[in-house]
């Protein structure tokens, strides 16, 4: 019988300090995650739904590990906003909700693929798609299920992206929805180009030195199979296209946002034990948090920007017990570019101190080179599923990582670091190839 307990969620977090290494170290494993295909919107072919590509996502990477659908008894979803964010019909039924069409929902994906045997299932994470990575770990850690289903839904319909309130439907914003919507997703844009513009004038610093950073992201991503840009091949970006890109909100360009697609991604998690038959190498979970942290207003500061990436960064390196020398591969949020840089200062990965992440940037950061930032290419190389981020890393530790397999000291990569989403609201997972 399938178990959903509302409210549950909150409890499976690790969101404080001073909480110690994590106490279930190294029980847990990631096998595989599975990729529809990407496109860069839904038709409204039922095809290529959210639902239809959940079910072929979570078959792939069920297939890849070798376990069958009898043995999955826990599913998470990350759905999405329940209802849609546009204004359009529903199919005629069954379809009476947006469940299997703009958002999948645990529960739909339990019963439209059937399986049999799951006891636990939750959905309560709308859009925190590394907060469901980390509930699975946690359930798994706790015995509410051995083997776990995680799916990412990211859809994209036709029209404007996420536009909400007064402005849903319309051509016109009122209220508080004037200072947001016309800038998009909660006036992100905004919030990060502010910052953003304080971390030049406090670091001496300017938008241009971004260029090599985003390139780069590009040509990751153009090697990353599952995302978007290796599904549909452009010309590579260059540093005169990010340099000559229009502006969105001044100092944040076009090629600064990544770019919104229609697919889904699963995940398989296990316990250590059962790990050890999988297909593939398993890579375990030696720490996860979930930051939350309150804003004084809409509009995020540098220095709270910096304040809450320190303290995931400490949070990080408490439940690990690892130093910032300890970790191999780091793939942090780069939804907006803008951002990035605050994870890389706070995580002082590769020895880089405040305020000298584009100094790191400028410097060679290739997946051929010693400081192979963002393998994965990341949000901004891949698309808008903030998957690419998490696959990359336990493939690089699995020696799976095709074109961007990273060389460390002669040898495979061990450890890893990889996180999403803003800085105020983050989740965070470490991985090795040992449990120990």
């Amino acid at each position: 019988m399938v178990t959903t307990i509302k409210g549950q969620a909150a409890g499976l977090h690790r969101a404080k300090d001073g909480l110690g290494v994590w106490e279930h170290q190294g029980k847990v494993a990631i096998l595989t995650s599975g990729y529809s295909n990407a496109d860069r919107r839904w038709d409204e072919n039922l095809e290529n739904s959210l639902g239809a590509y959940s079910i072929i996502a979570a078959q792939k990477a069920l297939d890849d590990a070798g376990i069958s659908m009898d043995e999955v008894d826990g599913v998470i979803s990350a759905p999405g906003p329940i209802g849609s964010r546009w204004d359009r019909p529903y199919f005629a039924p069954p379809y009476d909700s947006e469940d299997g069409l703009t958002i999948v929902t645990a529960e739909w994906l339990t019963k439209n693929m059937g399986l049999k045997n799951v006891k636990w299932v939750n959905s309560e994470e709308s859009r925190g798609h590394a907060q469901v990575l980390c509930l699975a770990a946690q359930a798994i850690a706790e015995g509410l299920c051995n083997t776990a289903l995680v799916i990412f839904p990211f859809g994209n319909l036709a029209g404007r992206y996420s536009q909400s309130g007064s402005a849903e439907g319309q051509d016109t914003a009122g209220g508080g929805a004037q200072w947001s919507s016309p800038w998009g997703w909660g006036a992100a844009g905004a919030n990060f180009a502010f910052s953003f513009a304080q971390y030049c004038t406090k670091y001496n610093t300017s938008h241009d030195r971004m260029a090599n950073f985003v390139v780069n992201l590009r040509r990751n991503g153009r090697m990353f199979p599952g995302g978007y840009y290796a599904q549909h091949p452009e010309a590579p970006l260059t540093v005169e296209d990010y340099l000559t890109s229009r502006w969105v909100v001044k100092p944040l360009c076009l090629h600064d946002a990544d770019r919104p697609v229609n697919q889904v991604v699963a995940f398989l998690l296990t316990t250590a034990e059962r790990a050890k038959d999988s297909k593939v190498k398993p890579v375990y979970i030696m720490n996860h948090q979930n930051n939350q942290y309150p804003t004084r207003g809409q509009v995020q500061t540098l220095e709270e920007s910096e304040m809450f990436c320190e303290n995931a960064a400490s949070r990080m390196y408490e439940g690990t017990g690892w130093k910032a020398s300890d970790v191999d591969i780091f793939n942090p949020y780069d939804g907006f570019t803008l951002f990035t840089q605050y994870y890389v200062d706070a995580f002082g990965w590769h020895g880089v101190k405040k305020g000298e992440a584009h100094d790191f940037y400028n410097g060679d950061i290739s997946v051929e080179g010693p400081h192979p930032l963002l393998s994965s290419g990341g949000n901004n190389g891949s698309g808008r599923t903030r998957a690419a981020i998490f696959t990359d890393t336990f493939e690089q530790l699995q020696g799976l990582a095709g074109d961007r397999q990273v060389t460390i000291k002669n040898g495979r990569p061990e450890t890893g670091i990889a996180g999403c989403t803003m800085p105020q609201s983050i989740g965070w997972l470490a991985f090795s190839t040992s449990p120990d």
